[in-house]
């Protein structure tokens, strides 16, 4: 493996577009260590380190904005792991909060199907009927 990547050998090697990595610049959660009298950017194993943490991150939920707090953490000398877990917390919290939300949206499309009778006329579609008039209306008829 080279030393030193370019913006592409980067991108391929952690399944993201050029374009994210050159976003993730503007936004200073990454940069290139150094650039080739052509311009080129070129990339360590820290940038491919780092690129491969905010993916990670990503995946579990965390936004930008949360990523780039917890690599301030990581870089910070007074910072403890304690503040991370704080903030992997909030993250769970937040996470829980959403699963209750998508399972209440499950059950009331559950009860739409459940209540549809498929050779009805569209005019009287429970479904149809709770699009326009919202989920708790339809519910009470």
């Amino acid at each position: 493996m080279p030393t030193k990547l370019t913006i592409g050998q980067l991108a391929k090697d952690a399944g993201v577009h050029i374009e994210t990595i050159r976003y993730y610049e503007r936004r200073h959660i990454l940069g290139p260590t150094s650039r080739l009298p052509s311009g080129y950017r070129l990339y360590n194993h820290k940038a491919q380190r780092r690129l491969r943490f905010i993916k990670n991150a990503q995946a579990l939920g965390f936004t930008l904005h949360e990523i780039e707090e917890l690599l301030d953490l990581r870089v910070r000398s007074t910072a403890r792991c304690g503040d991370v877990q704080k903030k992997a917390e909030a993250k769970l919290k937040h996470v829980e909060a959403k699963v209750r939300d998508l399972q209440s949206l499950a059950t009331a499309l559950r009860s739409l199907v459940r209540a549809c009778q498929t050779r009805r006329p569209t005019a009287h579609c429970p479904i149809l009927a709770s699009l326009e008039d919202g989920q708790r209306e339809a519910h009470k008829k």
